[in-house]
């Protein structure tokens, strides 16, 4: 697409035209798993790269989902009769989905994407012309306002999002729509706000052709839109996090100096909460000379509140400022600018004294407790998603803990979490390894080095004995002094709790 000012937005209040279009996409098999069987598997990733040669050449046919592919996936012009065989064709250009380009030909107005929700819905997403996806290719457009469709950063917001039935959800900075779409599943009441109101519109398209609910639409930014006396049960945001030089790219560049907006964001978040609500973030984070990253973090947290946060990925400075110069496509245009915009950003971590970028998740719960409990940790390694569940399990385990002291630990059942396996670490043929360490199959997929009193204890809890009366069995065994054990044990067995090892029974 070329760099000219973005197309017109078909209406968002035509929820009759909405429906028609829907019926029709769903009748072609315009869905993930029907582009997925007519491209094959390939071509269908390299679209989500934004590399549309495969796909193509996969359409050169005149089925009805060849059609809608080359229409509203490749953006090409079709023949206004194959489309009238396909879609309501009046209605579609009267209410501004499509539009008549030259000759006999019709073009989408927007990108209309088919996406497949957690239980199979099929939902379809709406954003700008040769914007459905950012990364390596660069996105299609410079202008200001572009509304972005479904990226990583999207997809990870979204499975990390704890789903339980909640009243009310806020989705602050929506974009093109994708988290209120996830969150109207389950909240009764979705308020959605943005800076940028071409967002709004696009959002108010997503749900409308995705079928769901129409969400409360506000313009403004961070929490201006929301009155003091409003509070939520959920929040999520997936917010322009890029620490840039300046506020080029209304979708990723915040326009606050440095990480100011993400910890602005954080902040605020506590006193929009209702008790137990939680507030789930992606975030980008410095990394300062002679601070420590972690401090840098829990002083973010509001008051309060609990919360854990997981740093995923940190890229040193040129890392950083060549992969978003790269995502607005800058690698492209004349090398003089392109070095003028990295030294620009060079100069703005200079003066910062910012050596690296971290990357993560931010999950806040409004909590009562008298001491608040903050877990910040690196954890670069795979996981299993969508990961919504193990963070909420986290959370119940941060309140067990804290209602438990030694004595109560001592007291407890536990049972060993399916799919944890030993691994022994030592060197070939000595009698006694050097270390054990369990590892996870599901959820972080953690691993942690435990002793052999550790190990032991680990493999022998199935609920049944108290935690006590297995280490009075493990020091008879060992020909340890029972009391040194039950005192020293505790802490390893709060930790493999903490972790998700052992699950408390009853």
């Amino acid at each position: 697409m070329s760099h000219t000012s973005l197309s017109p937005l078909p209406s968002s209040d035509r929820a009759d035209t909405a429906a028609r279009l829907r019926r029709a996409l769903l009748d072609a098999s315009f869905t993930a798993d029907g582009l997925l069987d007519l491209l094959g598997a390939p071509a269908y990733a390299a679209l989500a790269r934004s590399e549309t040669v495969p796909a193509l050449r996969a359409t050169r046919g005149d089925t009805p989902l060849e059609t809608l592919v080359r229409l509203f996936l490749l953006q090409q012009p079709v023949p206004y009769a194959r489309v009238a065989d396909v879609l309501p064709v009046e209605d579609a250009l009267e209410s501004g989905w499509l539009t008549r380009t030259g000759g006999d030909e019709v073009a989408a107005s927007v990108d209309i994407r088919p996406y497949g929700g957690p239980d199979g819905e099929d939902w379809f997403i709406v954003s700008d012309l040769g914007c459905a996806v950012g990364g390596a290719g660069g996105i299609g457009s410079r202008e200001e306002g572009v509304v972005l469709g479904v990226g990583g950063a999207s997809t990870t917001l979204a499975g990390i999002t704890v789903r339980e039935p909640v009243g009310s959800a806020l989705d602050l900075g929506t974009g093109s729509g994708i988290q209120a779409l996830h969150v109207a599943q389950h909240a009764t009441r979705v308020t959605a706000t943005d800076l940028n109101p071409r967002a709004l519109r696009i959002a108010a398209l997503t749900l409308a052709l995705s079928g769901a609910p129409a969400a409360d639409l506000r313009q403004g930014s961070l929490f201006e839109p929301v009155r003091a006396d409003e509070k939520y049960d959920l929040i999520v945001s997936n917010p322009p996090f890029v620490i840039s030089p300046g506020a080029r790219l209304t979708y990723r560049d915040g326009g606050m100096g440095g990480d100011d907006l993400c910890r602005t964001l954080v902040q605020e978040a506590g006193d929009r909460l209702n008790e137990g609500g939680y507030a789930q973030f992606l975030a980008n984070w410095q990394h300062v000379e002679g601070e420590d990253w972690q401090d840098r973090l829990r002083s973010w947290v509001p008051r309060g509140c609990d919360a854990w946060i997981v740093q995923r990925e940190v890229q040193d400075v040129t890392q950083y400022a060549e992969l978003w110069l790269r995502d607005s496509g800058d690698h492209r245009a004349d090398p003089a600018d392109y070095q003028a915009r990295y030294d620009a950003w060079l100069d703005e971590f200079e003066a910062r004294k910012v050596k690296a970028v971290g990357f993560g998740w931010i999950t806040l719960r409004r909590t009562a407790a008298a001491e608040p409990s903050i877990t910040v940790e690196e954890w670069p390694h795979s996981v299993e998603q969508p990961l919504g569940e193990a963070v909420r399990e986290h959370f119940d385990r941060v309140d067990y803990l804290r209602r438990h002291d030694d004595a109560g630990l001592l007291a407890g059942h536990f049972r060993l979490v399916a799919e944890v396996v030993q691994e022994q670490v030592g060197l070939p043929g000595a009698e006694d390894p050097e270390h054990v360490v369990l590892r996870q199959h599901r959820g972080m997929r953690r691993a942690t080095k435990v002793d052999t009193v550790g190990a032991g204890f680990a493999g022998v809890c199935d609920g049944t004995l108290s935690a006590g009366r297995i280490l009075d069995a493990i020091a008879q065994l060992v020909g340890e002094d029972p009391v040194l054990l039950r005192d020293r044990t505790p802490a390893q067995i709060r930790l493999l709790v903490e972790q998700g090892f052992l699950e408390p029974v009853g």
